[in-house]
């Protein structure tokens, strides 16, 4: 839409260079030329491109005028083929003079001869909502169907090669989702409650976000269903952002508190299921995620990356070593205090080619990392957790482990104690080192 703020001098200007330059790319030939010269006929009568050119120039920087004389010269050329690049302009004008409803009906137009315009098909089913009639939303909801089949038979070979499979998938799915949210609020308009449901239904299961919830604890609410509603108004509040433009947390907190003290005839119990759905919601969000190393059957078998640059950094060269892991999170007050400890302990075993240090970032936004590195400077080997924080059921930070020669876990200490941290930690490592891989001792224990 930032096209709206062209001036109508810049958008007829922008108009007459595309429907000129193939005209003017053929010039006369000399015989022309010199036919024209000797031959005597009749004044040339202009033609529809030399008249279209009048029509924009005469408007000048009037767009009430560019309109006008846009209109005229399409009633009397009905079939110029220069049609899409007059619709286009005038859609362009009819918003700057904030005519939505004639600009829609240009948009329609356009559309009718370009269907597979699909950024002016969305403005289109925009301008037609804003019109608000039944039969404007009864258009745009065909036209947001339109849009979904696109999306949906889109091909990963028709993508651009700078993108990867992965970022293609996830773009499809956030299309989807986009799409799908779109049609349901149209449907919302139009009272069509199943159809608007189930669309939303099906945009909150493909990716969850605060606006298909929402919609969906309203329905809920409007059915007398208030343990639905509270449902989806929890989910939308812990799904909200301030930076998305949707609803603003405390205006779902308003929704949701209503149907709360309606049904409970108080607000107390609400902050602890709050939190119970965002926890709920949060870990939805991480399975829906693809697994990494979800086959590993031993540390040996993962390929981690390097922090923050994500370079492989297999553990396969790991097996019959002694692996000291610091599992820590950017958050995590305790895990900076730890940290220069842990340094210390890697720092006396350094020399030895059997023990290794990791220390293993388990942050969900991984873009955090980096700025955290470079003023931190940490001195072991940093790399992102990729499920060995799953595979060893970390649900604490800092959570620091030695994992002996086979693969077991020798030594685990949860949360942080300096008090005879270094040296605990060091004698495991220690005992670990002391036992060969066939018989290292399998279990967990503290010192």
């Amino acid at each position: 839409m930032a096209s709206v703020s062209l001036s109508a001098r810049a958008t007829a200007v922008l108009l007459w260079c595309a429907l000129t330059l193939p005209v003017c790319a053929e010039a006369p030939s000399s015989n022309e030329k010199k036919q024209n010269s000797t031959t005597k006929t009749s004044p040339k009568q202009p033609s529809p491109e030399e008249r279209l050119q009048q029509a924009i120039n005469n408007a000048g920087n009037d767009r009430a005028a560019l309109v006008r004389n846009l209109e005229a010269h399409l009633k009397e050329y009905p079939d110029s083929r220069q049609r899409p690049q007059i619709y286009r302009a005038l859609v362009e004008a009819c918003l700057q003079l904030r005519d939505n409803s004639r600009a829609a009906g240009y948009a329609e137009r356009l559309v009718a001869l370009s269907p597979d315009d699909i950024s002016m098909t969305i403005l289109t089913i925009q301008l037609l909502e804003r019109n608000g009639d039944e039969a404007a939303l009864r258009r745009a909801t065909n036209y947001a169907t339109r849009v979904l089949e696109f999306v949906e038979r889109d091909s990963f070979r028709e993508k651009s090669p700078k993108i990867s499979q992965e970022d293609w998938a996830i773009e499809k799915k956030r299309d989807r989702m986009s799409v799908l949210t779109l049609r349901g609020r149209l449907e919302l308009k139009l009272k069509d409650t199943v159809a608007a449901q189930k669309d939303f239904e099906e945009s909150y299961a493909i990716l969850p976000s605060s606006t298909s919830a929402e919609q969906l604890g309203e329905i809920a609410e409007m059915r007398k269903d208030s343990k639905g509603a509270i449902e989806q108004y929890a989910r939308a509040f812990a799904l909200a952002d301030a930076t998305t433009g949707t609803s603003s947390r405390r205006e779902i907190r308003q929704k949701l508190g209503n149907v709360w003290r309606l049904t409970r005839g108080s607000d107390a119990g609400l902050g602890e299921y709050l939190l119970f759905t965002f926890d709920e919601v949060s870990h939805a969000a991480l399975d829906a995620k693809p697994k990494k190393n979800a086959d590993a059957r031993e540390p040996a078998d993962f390929t981690l990356r390097k922090a923050p640059e994500g370079t492989a950094f297999p553990l396969n060269s790991t097996k019959g070593k002694v692996l000291v892991v610091n599992f820590w999170a950017t958050w995590c007050g305790p895990c900076h205090a730890l940290e220069p400890l842990f340094a210390r302990v890697a720092s006396d075993f350094q020399a030895n080619p059997d023990v290794l240090f990791l220390a293993a970032n388990c942050d969900e936004d991984e873009t955090l990392v980096a700025g955290y590195l470079q003023d931190s400077k940490p001195r072991t080997t940093v790399v992102f957790a990729d499920g060995l924080d799953r595979f060893f059921t970390v649900n604490a930070f800092p959570t620091v482990m030695v994992i002996d020669r086979s693969g077991k876990v020798a030594y685990r200490t949860n949360g942080f104690d300096p008090d005879g941290f270094e040296s605990n930690l060091a004698a495991a490592i220690r005992r670990a080192m002391a036992q060969p891989a066939a018989s290292s001792a399998a279990g967990s224990s503290s010192p």
